[in-house]
């Protein structure tokens, strides 16, 4: 039975109507007064029930509350913020220490992971100081010394840096926590090795494919939080979390640990993590921009539709194409576009096919 929360009003309105009309109960009188000061604190006690019914149901949790709720119920932690990592090439002759300093021109820094000497150049792994997206720089972006290193003279990172990523937000904890509820995981099956991989932070989800190279076998299909292709250094970090494959015999073709349990995957389950193969999605269209818009910023407004659309649609089993309809109408509503004509999607004006192994990214997107 539903709780009918009162206001104080209408607490001090029931509460008069049960008092004899022998009684003066207007207001400035002992019987009013007396009345609405016991409505007041009533009222406050009703707003902490109200308040308590509310934590009942996990929709209306969120932050230290929701993560305590699905910890306490299902064991499910919340996945915490990574640190992105770099690999730098460093010029000069000299001892790289751990925990050496360079950074970008507006002061990300990020730290050495190894001491290393080195004879001209060489190349150092790095990790961002702060955690999250923050330390997601482009290529050719870390190239100061926040202190001088003795013997170095430049620093760059030739390529992106990698698996940056924020903490989990409430709304996939919320999903992880009601995808155990419906899809109870159980003894290995094929729940059970995706909550494992979605455990794994950094992880933005998973497709299981049992028997897939004979019995015993099964792989896992990732992709990271940004629901981009995963990263190597990601795929061995669930595929260590699943069952790891220790060291690697040429002759006899095996792996020390591989199959035997070392891992959260039963004994003789051989367990295979891979990344989803990325499916670009290119753009074309001419578009009638608004007054005030360049051609530049409509396309960065489109191509930023497009991502969160693609964002939306991976590795949803119901979705197994990109919609050229849908395309067409993130362009249409993007900020400055008037109108567009001559739209391909991928050199065509078909819907495009997602793989059962793809997850669609946004590739080139040429606006006129």
């Amino acid at each position: 039975m539903a709780l009918n929360i009162k206001t104080q009003e209408q607490i001090l309105q029931d509460m008069l109507n049960n008092i004899s009309d022998d009684y003066e109960k207007s207001a400035g009188f002992l019987t009013y007064d007396l009345t609405k000061t016991n409505a007041i604190e009533m009222s406050v006690i009703y707003s902490v029930i109200e308040n308590l019914l509310n934590k009942i149901d996990v929709d209306n949790l969120k932050d230290e509350e929701l993560t305590k709720y699905v910890l306490q119920r299902k064991g499910i932690k919340r996945k915490e913020a990574t640190f992105a990592k770099v690999d730098l090439e460093i010029s000069g002759t000299g001892t790289i220490n751990e925990g050496d300093l360079f950074s970008t021109v507006n002061n990300i820094q990020f730290k050495s992971l190894e001491t290393k000497q080195i004879i001209d150049n060489d190349t150092v792994l790095a990790q961002c100081l702060e955690s999250g997206s923050i330390g997601m720089v482009g290529a050719n972006s870390i190239t100061q010394f926040p202190v001088t290193i003795q013997g170095f003279t430049s620093v760059n990172n030739p390529n992106s840096s990698y698996d940056g990523f924020e903490a989990e937000s409430d709304s996939s904890l919320r999903e992880r926590y009601y995808t155990e509820l419906q899809k109870p995981a159980t003894s290995g099956n094929k729940y059970h090795y995706r909550n494992w991989t979605n455990a794994v932070a950094g992880v933005g989800d998973a497709r299981v494919f049992p028997l897939w190279n004979g019995a015993g076998t099964v792989k896992v299909l990732i992709i990271d939080s940004n629901k981009q292709p995963a990263t190597q250094t990601l795929i061995d970090e669930v595929q260590k979390n699943i069952d790891p494959k220790g060291e690697y015999d040429s002759e006899t073709d095996t792996w020390s640990k591989w199959g035997q349990g070392y891992g959260k995957a039963p004994i003789g389950a051989y367990t295979t993590v891979t990344s989803a193969t990325g499916l670009n999605i290119d753009v074309d269209v001419d578009v009638d921009l608004a007054n005030g818009y360049t051609i530049e910023e409509v396309k960065i407004n489109i191509k930023n539709s497009i991502a969160e659309y693609l964002k939306e649609i991976a590795f949803d089993e119901q979705i197994t194409y990109v919609s050229y309809a849908k395309v067409g109408a993130l362009i249409l509503s993007a900020d400055g576009v008037l109108d567009y004509t001559n739209l391909t999607v991928n050199n065509g004006t078909d819907n495009i096919t997602i793989g059962e192994e793809e997850v669609a990214i946004v590739g080139n997107v040429v606006v006129i």
